[in-house]
């Protein structure tokens, strides 16, 4: 259960709002559930609005700065204007799909440092909008991006961090304006690297698989062999040995670099 108060304070005796999720762990392509409870204050309100959303807050590059900024990536209206009466009570279900894209915020039980990803409350009352404070919602990896991330953990590798960043990784099916990083330390037998970073870019039918070695002294670019880019389905990822994938992949490119 996920529980947050949120007070449209937009005035003296105003409403109050309780979002309640059902649950709050989802995966890509599901839904998440809950109610907008709002409480009624001391006197009669006119709501105009009331609405529920996704939002990530997402790292943006200026120059040579690095900021966060809050992205609504998904948003869904409840329902049309309506007077509330005060102490009255008015509940209302909901249910917002999760897209395919969304990042995964925790893998094996283990939350992913640097990912804030959760459902937003928005109340319209007397011309003027009140938003609540983020309710938090774990993401789940597919059971497609699961093989990929276990290919990494039996190959040795560490979760360093992940992160979500403004923009588009090029050649990908990505359609939301941001996509996800997540970070790894490489193993001893990989000595050469400084780390390995993946990211999904998913649909309902496969995801681009998008891979990246950074050596150590330097990071190089989508143009040299350090970068791999592959499509896996989510019904046919089974079929294919994934940590002697990445192992061949990894190992190819560090002997012809005499990395490792």
């Amino acid at each position: 259960m996920g529980f947050k108060r949120l007070l449209a304070s937009l005035g003296a005796g105003g409403a109050s709002v309780e979002t309640v999720l059902t649950e709050d762990h989802a995966v890509p392509g599901g839904v998440v559930q809950g109610e907008v409870r709002i409480q009624g204050g001391s006197v009669d309100q006119e709501i105009q609005g009331l609405s529920v959303g996704l939002q990530a807050r997402v790292e943006v590059e200026h120059e040579d700065q690095e900021t966060k900024q809050d992205i609504e990536f998904s948003k869904v209206r409840l329902g049309g204007a309506f007077r509330l009466e005060a102490g009255a009570v008015h509940a209302v279900p909901f249910g917002i799909e999760i897209p395919w894209e969304t990042p995964v915020t925790m893998i094996d039980g283990q939350a992913l440092r640097g990912m804030n990803i959760g459902v937003t409350t928005e109340l319209e009352i007397a011309r003027a909008v009140d938003s609540g404070d983020l309710d938090p919602i774990h993401v789940l990896p597919l059971q497609s991006q699961q093989a990929i991330l276990d290919a990494f953990i039996s190959l040795g590798f560490r979760f360093k961090n992940a992160d979500m960043e403004r923009g588009h990784i090029r050649g990908t099916r990505q359609k939301l304006p941001f996509y996800q990083e997540i970070e790894f330390y490489p193993p001893q037998q990989y000595r050469g690297l400084n780390e390995v970073e993946l990211s999904f870019v998913a649909d309902d039918r496969e995801m681009d698989v998008v891979l990246e070695m950074d050596k150590k002294g330097g990071l190089f670019t989508e143009g040299s062999d350090t970068f791999r880019s592959f499509v896996v389905g989510h019904n046919g990822y089974q079929g294919t040995d994934w940590a002697a994938y990445l192992h061949q992949w990894l190992s190819e490119v560090g002997s012809k670099r005499n990395w490792f």
